[in-house]
């Protein structure tokens, strides 16, 4: 088996669990780790054990042992650090949101294209053994027909994030946590969003702190999304069909779910682990031995619909605030 050599874009406070799951990993390794300072890139590298450190990000991009780089930056940065690696023909895997726009988005895919290179939009949840067992249930008909699908998701702590506020640095409740489960909902029903519309509270000049997001997808299945950081209530997916119902608490790193029958029993499901994010990472490694230029899991399509809905609501909430 091939190894697949990593490169890691920032030192955030996400890239720790992710060197976690390349090491959990079969083929991959982490090989060198980038930072806008030198000294940041060193310390995390000496506490991860990552041989090498770059004080630039273009400085690793030009390193040619890294296969893949993994861009890991604040939101605002996740184009610009994913145009450098794949203009340096590197294969890119971009943390969600993947781009503020849709602009930026189709770019950088024409991008990987031209230039022969995998790109992934990184989406942890849909490869979570949990999310697999839930996604063969509904395809069993274990539930019948899906009806609804609810998703709740609440942090009340995000003041360690210093941009969450900032609508220039893509901060917000809908880019920090949208992706997860618009994403998701794809992946479960292998359908696409037909119509979508957004409510949302935020102060003038700051980005959002709650939104509700209603979906409709094929086939008449309709979703809601609540995303808040001003509450704190338990997170939780809930797909709904006509002889009961699937909840998945914390779907976006869960390990357990529970089916609940219209007669009035249970049923658990587990599906447990040491890294949540190896699983994410196992799929881009057989991706690349298998030379794709696309996830045939998280798609190009499933990235673009979903950066386009999520920049076309900012747009609206934006332009109400100039009337």
């Amino acid at each position: 088996m091939r190894e697949i050599r990593y490169g890691i874009l920032s030192t955030a406070q996400i890239v720790p669990r992710f060197v976690e799951g390349i090491k959990k990993s079969k083929a991959g390794k982490a090989v060198a780790i980038a930072s806008r300072t030198l000294d940041k890139a060193e310390k995390m590298a000496e506490a991860l054990a990552i041989p090498k450190a770059y004080g630039s990000y273009e400085e690793l991009c030009q390193d040619h042992e890294i296969e893949i780089v993994y861009v890991a930056t604040y939101n605002k940065g996740h184009y610009e650090a994913a145009k450098m690696a794949l203009s340096h023909h590197k294969h890119v895997l971009v943390e969600k949101p993947f781009t503020l726009s849709i602009v930026q988005a189709e770019e950088l895919f024409a991008l990987a294209e031209q230039n022969g290179c995998f790109l992934m939009e990184a989406q942890k949840s849909v490869f979570l053994p949990i999310s697999l067992q839930v996604k063969k249930n509904i395809k069993d008909n274990k539930i019948g027909a899906i009806r609804w699908l609810q998703s709740v998701t609440t942090y009340p702590n995000v003041e360690h994030i210093s941009w969450f506020h900032s609508l220039d640095a893509g901060g917000g409740a809908l880019h920090g946590s949208g992706s997860y489960p618009i994403q998701y909902m794809q992946f479960l029903l292998d359908q696409s969003i037909e119509e979508y519309n957004g409510s949302v509270t935020r102060k003038k000049g700051l980005t959002d702190d709650q939104v509700n997001v209603g979906l409709r997808f094929q086939n008449q299945v309709l979703a809601s999304i609540f995303i808040s950081v001003k509450i704190d209530i338990p997170s939780v997916m809930t797909i709904y069909g006509e002889k009961g119902r699937i909840e998945i608490p914390y779907f976006w790193k869960g390990q357990h779910a529970t089916i609940y029958y219209e007669d009035g029993s249970q049923e658990k499901l587990v599906g447990e682990f040491d890294s949540e994010f190896v699983f994410e990472v196992e799929h881009v490694n057989e991706c690349l031995q298998k030379q794709l230029l696309e996830s045939p899991v998280m798609t190009k399509k499933m990235t673009l619909d979903t950066v386009r809905l999520v920049d076309q609501l900012y747009t609206t909430w934006l332009t109400e605030d100039e009337k």
